[in-house]
């Protein structure tokens, strides 16, 4: 797999790895799974020193929770491993303009983050989206077909993976097909801003960090405002409208949301699509296998492909108080990170971790995130966008194989950048 120059010393032993170097990062897949397996194998969480930001103090450190066991006990505790003491998304506590434009519920413990999640959740229930289902079968169809007049060569993130969850949460929000590539290239920003290819300069991270989310807001904010008088049948006219118990979101948490919507809904599952259609070409025979039975077997092919898939590396936590977990005791005020991609790799938990077996069953991933309060609210429609977009592709471009990806440089994401196909 194509990556950043890394460090090539070989990872021996647990302490040979350091989760906060950049160049751990860097390393390729294979190297980065035996690292894991060597952390899960110690017997308390290892302890690393925050990574130093220029528009972040680093902090005092944190655990590494690398465990399927203690990342579901640490999503069950909110009320003790917290959310929103200097943010989630990042290591470090980030500075009050960055909350500003990313501080969503993904950022926030309840009361307020239970407020948020009861008048926005009404639109990702199951019933809601199947009131979604043609709309996105129409938008796979016509990016297979798309596919099919382009012919093979072409970047398959771009021209499949990409599009279908793009398309879906624009318009469900009701943003224009005109700004689709606005919110691409944002969204690129804020999940890909260690990437150089996103942000050339490493200085410059911060800025672009917060003019993509200020462009994002003020997308959203200025759509909002036109539906306050003219209400369509968009999510944006149901938020805006919305009075849930005499609650109302305010443009600020309207313009959150949504990035975390684009950011959340679009990312991760462009990337699942993205790492699945690899692991299919890894595997000729777990394709067999899905097309023998596509109906039947498309739940638990799903389910692996975003276990393995993990798109969102971690989360992290701050200790309320303190807590013993496992045998091992978390003081008031240090942080815990819940790297989900190691758990779904647990041998603890998982048989043979690292085959793709679409028949795996129980499958109990944490690739939405942990149970809890901040389980991913997307999660059916996911699911339902991976499984239309795979029953598209494999019956109608039944021979297309994935080409060797370019990784996302980023310790947040497990993201695909680009990666040819051919059929």
């Amino acid at each position: 797999m194509t990556t950043q120059p890394v460090d090539r010393t070989p990872i021996r032993t647990a302490a040979d790895v350091n989760l906060t170097d950049w160049d751990f990062w860097a390393r390729p897949i294979d190297e980065r799974e035996h690292a894991f397996r060597l952390l899960r194998g110690l017997e308390t969480p290892a302890f690393y020193a925050e990574p130093e930001l220029s528009f972040a103090p680093a902090g005092p450190g944190y655990h590494a929770l690398v465990r399927h066991a203690d990342i579901v006990e640490a999503s069950r505790n909110s009320e003790i491993f917290c959310s929103g003491d200097g943010g989630s998304t990042n290591i470090v506590d980030m500075p009050a303009e960055f909350v500003e434009y990313f501080g969503s519920m993904i950022n926030m413990d309840d009361p307020r983050h239970a407020r948020l999640r009861r008048i926005v959740s009404r639109a990702f229930t199951p019933r809601m989206i199947k009131q979604f289902e043609a709309d996105v079968e129409a938008a796979a169809v016509r990016i297979v077909d798309d596919l099919l007049a382009k012919g093979p060569g072409c970047d398959f993130v771009a021209e499949v993976a990409a599009r279908l969850p793009l398309k879906i949460i624009c318009d469900m929000m009701g943003i224009s097909e005109r700004d689709y590539g606005f919110v691409f290239d944002r969204s690129n920003i804020i999940l890909g801003a260690s990437d150089p290819e996103y942000v050339s300069d490493p200085e410059s991270i911060a800025t672009a960090l917060l003019t993509a989310g200020l462009d994002l807001q003020q997308l959203v904010q200025d759509l909002a405002a036109h539906r306050t008088e003219n209400p369509t049948d968009d999510l944006t006219s149901s938020l805006v409208n919305a009075n849930i118990d005499g609650e109302r979101l305010t443009a600020q948490e309207l313009g959150s949301f949504f990035i975390l919507l684009v950011v959340a809904g679009n990312e991760t599952t462009r990337n699942a699509i993205s790492y699945g259609m690899r692991l299919l070409t890894l595997h000729p025979e777990q394709r067999r296998l899905w097309t023998e039975d596509f109906a039947g077997r498309t739940p638990g092919a799903v389910e692996e492909i975003v276990r393995l898939a993990s798109p969102v590396n971690y989360m992290r936590r701050k200790v309320t108080r303190d807590h013993e977990m496992n045998g091992t005791l978390y003081r008031q005020g240090e942080k815990v990170v819940l790297y989900y991609w190691s758990a779904n790799r647990d041998e603890a938990v998982f048989t043979d971790p690292l085959r793709f077996d679409i028949l795996r069953d129980p499958n109990p991933h944490l690739g939405f995130g942990g149970p809890g309060p901040h389980f991913c609210l997307g999660a059916h429609l996911a699911r339902r966008e991976i499984s239309v977009m795979f029953r598209e592709l494999l019956t109608r471009v039944p021979r297309i194989e994935a080409g060797e990806p370019e990784i996302l440089f980023s310790s947040f994401i497990n993201g695909t950048k680009h990666m040819t196909c051919t059929f």
